[in-house]
């Protein structure tokens, strides 16, 4: 991958600062939908703006942390999705066992990161369970990309937005072959202003469904923090479940991105990654948030800005908590319309997909079937996971189903299983270097 910046570069400060607009761009969509989701579920004085505050200050500081102290790669930070199935699969427990639970998993994930329990599988990931990790953030997150750009909303109906989503990225690869320079390195913040103001436009009605979102605008930001931890046996299994799918996610993100990076010392990056990553989750436990991991679609990042700079995610993490002391100034992030935000997701994800099969070819000397068919089932198991609909997923375990449930778990275990178990005779597999 050619890049304009390296790991360790400093890009002058006028294009960090655009670059972290960018990166802030790409994290908070995440943040903000997960944070009115659960903020909903709670009620009361966590509902809304106040859950969402504590969210985003959470995430800025895990981001500023790791960048500088933990696995110091430009890795974005957001909400676990994997923990959002065990708190939707819990709401029958109160608030307070479930953080509490999220809190003593972290504990547990902490220890085991000191450990450096997981620098010694990290030779499970080679290059095509990588490729797998790769593939599968994009093919896995395609259907809530969907759900985003085939709502209807307003004056729009579902055909519209489909039509404005696969018009916005047409435009957006466009601009990309002309623009050069600055330009091209901000169209992802460009695309986000741009298309929502064209999307406004074509659909005014927009404005006024957005303002009906309700946020509760409160300076009390410790509110309701888990003042004392509550045991839930039946919880803690089912969370551990959670966190193995949380961790191989985290393990596998920072595998990838150094992959692709050719980062030196993968190993302590490794071990102060996945270790700041569970005291994350347990101050999140702390807090009454869902807990953060490490998102591995930064490498779609990376290939569309040519910027692998990790002191460009400083800006981002820097607005982002200035704005969680902000909740008037949040409320302008609910105007973004989620078409506009699916299309962008949509648009990364095509880099994302060109790095994972870049990754998938550059071990290969010649084609072979054995190589690729390692690729082929994994990805389309885990993609088989992610469109199940929600009468199947029901019927799963609920002990098992933040794994089972979960198609980028799934089809990493796969990966793995065909890697190392059923194919492992059939050549000679290389490491992933250092």
């Amino acid at each position: 991958m050619q890049l304009k910046y390296g790991l360790e570069d400093r890009p002058p400060f006028k294009e960090i600062i655009i670059y972290g607009m960018q990166w802030f761009a790409v994290t908070v969509p995440a943040v903000i939908i997960l944070g009115k989701i659960l903020g909903g579920m709670q009620g009361g004085p966590e509902s809304g703006m106040l859950y969402m505050q504590k969210l985003l200050a959470l995430m800025s500081l895990s981001l500023l942390v790791q960048i500088w102290r933990g696995h110091r790669l430009p890795l974005v930070i957001g909400p676990a999705t994997v923990l959002l199935i065990g708190i939707l699969a819990s709401q029958d427990s109160p608030p307070a066992a479930v953080y509490s639970t999220i809190l003593i998993c972290g504990v547990v994930l902490t220890l085991l990161g000191v450990s450096g329990f997981f620098t010694k599988i990290r030779n499970l990931f080679t290059p095509r369970v990588v490729a797998v990790i790769l593939l599968l953030v994009a093919f896995t997150m395609m259907p809530a990309i969907v759900s985003m750009i085939s709502g209807s909303s307003g004056r729009c109906s579902s055909v519209h937005n489909l039509s404005f989503a696969f018009v916005f990225i047409l435009i957006m690869f466009g601009a990309q072959r002309v623009l050069e320079g600055l330009w091209n390195s901000t169209l992802i913040l460009w695309g986000m202003v741009i298309g929502s103001l064209v999307y406004f436009l074509i659909n005014p009605d927009w404005i006024e469904i957005a303002g009906t979102a309700q946020f509760e605008l409160t300076g009390h930001f410790f509110h309701n923090l888990t003042g004392s931890v509550v045991f839930d046996p039946g919880l803690i299994i089912a969370f551990l479940l959670c966190f193995v799918g949380l961790a191989i996610n985290d393990l596998g993100s920072i595998q990838a991105v150094g992959s692709v990076l050719q980062a030196e010392d993968m190993p302590a990056r490794i071990t102060r990654g996945v270790s700041f990553t569970g005291v994350s989750n347990i101050i999140a436990g702390f807090l009454g948030v869902i807990g953060p991991l490490n998102y591995s679609f930064s490498p779609g990042v990376i290939a569309a800005t040519g910027c692998a700079a990790r002191i460009t995610l400083v800006p981002a993490g820097i607005i982002m908590l200035v704005l969680s002391f902000m909740p008037g100034a949040l409320v302008c992030l609910s105007f973004i319309p989620s078409v506009v935000i699916g299309a962008i997701l949509l648009y990364i994800m095509c880099s994302q997909v060109a790095a994972g099969l870049i990754t998938a070819v550059s071990d290969m000397e010649e084609p072979d079937f054995d190589y690729l068919l390692i690729i082929a089932f994994p990805v389309l198991a885990g993609v088989t996971i992610a469109f199940l609909p929600d009468e199947v997923t029901s019927t799963f375990p609920s002990g098992l189903k933040p794994i089972l449930a979960n198609g980028f778990v799934v089809g990493v275990l796969v990966s793995l299983l065909f890697e190392h178990l059923i194919f492992r005779n059939s050549k000679k597999k290389d490491r992933i270097e250092s």
